[in-house]
């Protein structure tokens, strides 16, 4: 057998993680803009010191907020990023571009490999939509790769979507998730991050595992 083979046969393959996070005005309220830029970095440093022996774990962040849905951080390896800007929140909620890109980005075979483990997308809104939503979401659902990918949501607070949220979810055992505080939403990003933590190091990373929220009272979670 070849180096190369050999390098083939045992090179990590890549675990997408996919973040869809609302920077709508709303989010600036509360102190939950500053709590979901500090739960992404908290993630991103989780993921880069796991062992790449079996999976990658590739992170991307789309936003939407302002006018429009935008690929913030372009699907990386985690132990790849120096450096995460930090989201600022502004303007409507324009989740059905976010929902489009994030079906564009997992059927892409040059950006997700066929070799790819499923990808996980992760959901997080205060607010409703203010475009057309429904269709995207239905692309996503119904993609030949992305209807494969392991879906959590997070409401925050009492004027999210929480309909369109619940159906959003995927996993019988992870139901949307309600923030009813800015600290609700690192709690959240801990138990995706555990999740998708041992989904690598499993013998079977394509297997989803369910999410353990932390206790409410954890120390570690005060701003």
């Amino acid at each position: 057998m070849s180096e190369l083979k050999k390098f083939q046969i045992q090179a990590a393959r890549p675990l997408p993680v996919i973040v869809l996070a609302d920077t709508s005005g709303s989010m600036s309220e509360g102190g939950k803009i500053e709590a979901l830029n500090s739960a992404l970095q908290d993630m991103i440093a989780t993921f880069a010191h796991e062992s790449r022996l079996r999976a990658e774990i590739q992170v991307s962040v789309i936003t939407f907020g302002g006018s429009s849905a935008e690929l913030n951080l372009p699907l990386t390896p985690a132990h790849q990023i120096q450096s995460f800007s930090q989201l600022t929140a502004d303007g409507a909620t324009p989740l059905g571009g976010a929902l489009r890109l994030a079906s564009q980005l997992i059927e892409d075979k040059d950006m997700v490999p066929s070799r790819a483990y499923k990808p996980v997308i992760v959901l997080v809104s205060d607010g409703y939509p203010n475009d057309e939503w429904e269709t995207p979401f239905a692309q996503l659902q119904n993609g030949e790769r992305s209807s494969k990918a392991a879906r959590f949501a997070m409401g925050i607070g009492a004027d999210a979507d929480v309909s369109m949220l619940a159906d959003f979810a995927n996993d019988p055992e992870a139901p949307l998730f309600q923030a009813s505080e800015a600290r609700d939403i690192h709690r959240f990003f801990r138990a995706v991050t555990m999740s998708v933590s041992a989904r690598s190091q499993s013998s079977t990373p394509n297997q989803t595992l369910p999410l353990e929220l932390p206790p409410a009272d954890d120390q570690d979670w005060e701003f």
